[in-house]
Formats: structure tokens, sequence, C-alpha cells
């Protein structure tokens, strides 16, 4: 018996017409334990920072069981060559929206029914995995509620395609905070894109609601509005230290973690002292901030790439000016946590930009300061780390699952071949080919 969640049945069946869902008779999971040969001209050895030439990879089941220049060739295993291509692990974005699409964010949750959005987390997850993103952290469904638990659950039953998911449901915020229904007419109620939380007490009850929901982790509005003065950013922080720290205790409790939304000072500052697992954005860290994120390592996902289209496609020059001062600010501030030495983790923050495109962010990282190997050790060691898989997904080695992806050239040499991926295998089922 699969196990969907909030999906309803009518859903289902819109679903499958499209092809979504798999019948019974053609299963996306494997039912026996195939074993498959990858060749390719290079493969990556992402902890040993080098390329291995040729590459190969055997696969048995879901996992990796050698790796190497050359592997053994069981009978009756299929050989897959892939040419003059570079095999290495799936990527993986620390970041992601799946519930949300390129047009105006806030009318998505008035607008569009659950439903519906959920429908498009689905066309989402799949053009993902086809873009070589084998493993995701959904960062709130912004208004959808736990319906991500519904689409986790049919990618892990075989259902649907799409990456591993840490999901959170919706975030958790502050009325009148960063992503509440602001601007409109009162007597409307329009609906928050988050849960609301204003003490350590609602906190801890709103959290308890989302994991018994289903949510891997709980995703916090830290900060916001964000302003730019004069060349100075700042930010408004929404819970204090404490309240950060209560929510730290109650998932660590239950075997869970906190992410926080935090662009600036001193919101940067208490999610650090409480000790979150990342504070996604970072546009801002002071000097005490990064030595406690060196120390407790403690993941800045900085979420390059929905700046830079935010900059590109802003609605008025006023609009375009003020984001293009906000990536610039944000830049100057990356390569001095770039020279502290803040763990770095990869997050595109896709869902406002088109899913599938997301690999641009890792580009956009060498472009700001890091070196290739030091973006794609921070994307697949420290993504699966902060995704709590370490040792299991993030480089090809025995014994972990065999996400794997082919990409045309030397991502060592030039990093933009991340978004030129033509092979995608995962858990041992090639999704693209």
């Amino acid at each position: 018996m699969t196990r969907l969640g909030v999906v309803p049945s009518s859903l289902l069946l819109i679903l499958l017409a499209q092809g979504l869902i798999c019948a019974a008779q053609t299963p996306v999971q494997p039912m026996t334990q195939h074993t498959i040969v990858l060749h390719a001209a290079r493969l990556l050895d992402v902890k040993g920072g080098r390329i291995v030439k040729p590459g190969e990879v055997l696969v048995q089941g879901e996992r990796i069981v050698e790796v190497g220049a050359s592997v053994k060739r069981p009978a009756g295993a299929e050989v897959i060559d892939l040419g003059d291509r570079t095999l290495m692990p799936g990527l993986i974005d620390a970041h992601v929206h799946l519930f949300l699409h390129p047009g105006a964010e806030d009318l998505q949750t008035v607008q569009e029914s659950v439903p519906q959005r959920t429908i498009m987390a689905l066309l989402a997850a799949r053009d993902d995995l086809m873009a070589g993103f084998t493993a995701e952290r959904d960062m709130g469904t912004e208004g959808a509620g736990s319906a991500d638990t519904a689409v986790r659950n049919a990618i892990n039953d075989g259902l649907v395609p799409g990456p591993r998911l840490r999901i959170s449901g919706n975030a958790i915020n502050i009325l009148g905070g960063h992503e509440d229904a602001i601007g409109y007419n009162p007597a409307q109620h329009v609906l928050s894109n988050a849960d609301y939380a204003n003490n350590k007490d609602e906190l801890v009850a709103v959290m308890r609601q989302q994991f018994k929901e289903g949510a891997d982790f709980i995703k916090i509005y830290e900060t916001g509005p964000d302003t730019v003065n004069e060349g100075k950013f700042s930010t408004i922080y929404q819970y204090t230290e404490a309240q950060l720290s209560a929510a730290v205790e109650e998932a660590a409790r239950v075997g869970k973690r906190v992410a926080v939304h935090a662009t600036g000072e001193p919101g940067t500052l208490f999610a650090a002292q409480a000790g979150v697992a990342s504070i996604d954005h970072a546009n801002q860290l002071g000097e005490e901030t990064m030595r406690l994120m060196r120390e407790k390592q403690i993941f800045a996902v900085p979420t390059f790439t929905i700046f830079e289209y935010f900059a590109d496609h802003a609605a008025t020059p006023a609009q375009a000016a003020h984001e293009r001062q906000m990536l610039e600010v944000k830049v100057r501030d990356f390569g001095e946590q770039v020279a502290a030495g803040v763990p770095m983790a990869v997050g595109s923050d896709v869902g406002p930009f088109p899913h599938g495109t997301q690999a641009r962010e890792l580009v956009l990282m060498v472009k700001f300061g890091m070196t290739p190997l030091a973006v794609l050790q921070a994307d697949l060691l420290n993504g699966a780390k902060l995704l709590g898989w370490d040792a299991q997904i993030g480089a090809l080695a025995p014994g972990y699952f065999a996400d794997v992806i082919a990409v045309a050239d030397d991502p060592l040499q030039d990093i933009s071949a991340v978004e030129n991926v033509s092979f995608v295998m995962k858990g041992g089922v090639v999704y693209r080919k």
C-alpha cells in the first residue's frame, strides 16, 4: 500500500491521466537487483579532488558496488557507455521551492488551489531530476501546508520521478513578518504563505504539528524585509536567540534540525548562537557569526541565482536598481565569508525562476570567489551532510546510493559543465539517457 499523504483521489486520477504516476505494469522502481556498469572518459573523485581517466561505476540494485578506472563486469551486467563524458555524483540543491513557479509569488497562494500547486510541484520535481539534481531540500511550500509530504512519499514509493527530498511543509513566521500577506485589504483575510508563531510556546506547538504532518526539518523566517541605503545592508530580525534556541532544542528532541531564512545581522548571529543547521541567503555575516558557523559547522547557503534572477526580471527600473545593489552587497560579503572559512552548501532558491535551470548556482559561486572543486565539494559533500544523507549520497563510492549523472566536460576545469547533464541515474534507475 502506498503512502500518499494528503493527495486526494481526484488528483491521483489527474496525475494518472497525465502520465506522471506510472501504472502498475510500468513501475518507476526496478523489481530485481539489476547489475549495470557505467563507463565514460572521465570520473569525478570529489573527495580526492581529482579526475579519474577513464571512469567506471559498477551498480547493483540501488547501490554502488565498485568505482575506478576499471571495474568488474559480472556476467549478464548491462554496460552503458557514455563516451566522452564525466561521471559524477548527482547534484544536490539545498534550497528549492517545488510549489513555486515564475510569476507573482504572493498571488500563487491566493489564485491557485493546493491540488493545482501539487501538480505543479510534481512537474517541478521531475524537471529538477532531469537536470541532474538527485537530492533536494524543499524550503517551504509557501502556503500549501504539508502537501510536500505527499510529493515526497509519491517519489519514495516509485509513483513519480523526482529527487530524494527533505521537506518542511510551511515555513514559520511571525504575525506581520517576512512572508505574511501584507498590502491587501485586511477584510479579505488573505492567507499567509507561512504558519504563525509569535513566541516560544507557539513555535514548539507549530513545529509539533508540522512533524505530525510529515516534515523532515523546520524552516523559520528569521529576518525581513531587507534594505540597502548608500551601500549599507540592513534587515529586521523576527525571533530572538532564546526563541530560536527553543526551536532548535525541540527539533533535536525528535532527531531533526532547523534551517533559517536569515539575510543579515543581528538575526544571523541569533541563528548561529542557537545552533541552526543552515543560514540560507546569508547576505551579511558578522565576524562573531562567522566564527560560530565555523565552530559549529553551520552551513551558509548563498542562493545567488534568485538574486540575479530578480535583478534581471524586475518590474520597474527602480526595482532593478535596488535588486542589483542588493546583489552587489551580497557578493562583497560573500568574498569575506569565503576568506573566513565559513562552511558552504549550495542552494539556488529555484521556483520563482524555472525549475531545472538551477545549476547556474554553482557557476555563480565560482564567479564570485570559490574554486570549482570547492563549490563541488560544498554541493556534494556538504550538501549530503546538510540533508542528513552523509555517506549515502554526494560521492561515487562503494555502498553509496547509485545517484550518478554524466556531464559533457571536466567540471574541475569548467564548472559550467554541470549545466549540460546528459545522463541521470537515481538509486540505480536510469531516468535520462
